[in-house]
């Protein structure tokens, strides 16, 4: 089975997806960005529920290049699965961390039967991946496998990331 690719412009908090990727950090307990609106889009029980998942070492909930999942609680998504991309540093780690990123997120949503997930620009923002390589890293690990979902899609905020992303899918 081969899912659908969509790559669009838009409010991740918006999408009604089995699914939506919460570009994450590694306490889980919210900051900027996407992380930041995810929280304040899902209401005051997503904390709650991110506080609940043990710590696998002090302060860290879910290490780079993992992934988690809590209900969507107040989004139009049923779930929400929280990753952690690397900060960027410019080594050849940086893309094997981010592919894990986006293959755990995927796996997680297999494993829980989900048809649908919904994927924001994962590190590119304060944590200062180049918009074109991350677009790249997601395209392959999209491409490595049929992965058993209906529908992937990269909800992306702002055009020239859009652009990239649909470059890397062409």
């Amino acid at each position: 089975m081969t899912p659908r690719v969509q790559i669009l412009r838009g409010d991740l908090t918006q999408e009604a997806a089995d699914s939506i990727v919460n570009a994450a950090n590694r306490k889980m307990l919210g900051g900027g960005g996407v992380d930041g609106a995810i929280h304040r889009a899902a209401g005051p029980a997503l904390l709650e529920a991110c506080r609940a998942i043990p710590e696998v070492q002090p302060g860290v909930r879910c290490p780079t290049g993992e992934a988690r999942i809590t209900p969507g609680f107040e989004l139009p998504a049923r779930y929400i699965i929280h990753t952690v991309g690397p900060v960027y540093r410019g080594h050849p780690r940086d893309a094997e961390l981010l592919a894990s990123a986006f293959r755990s997120s995927l796996e997680l949503a297999v494993a829980h039967e989900l048809r649908s997930i919904a994927f924001p620009a994962i590190s590119c923002g304060a944590y200062g991946y180049p918009v074109e390589d991350a677009a790249a890293v997601s395209a392959a690990v999209v491409h490595e496998r049929a992965w058993a979902l209906d529908e992937i899609r990269f909800v992306l905020f702002s055009i020239d990331v859009l652009r990239a992303w649909t470059r890397a899918f062409e």
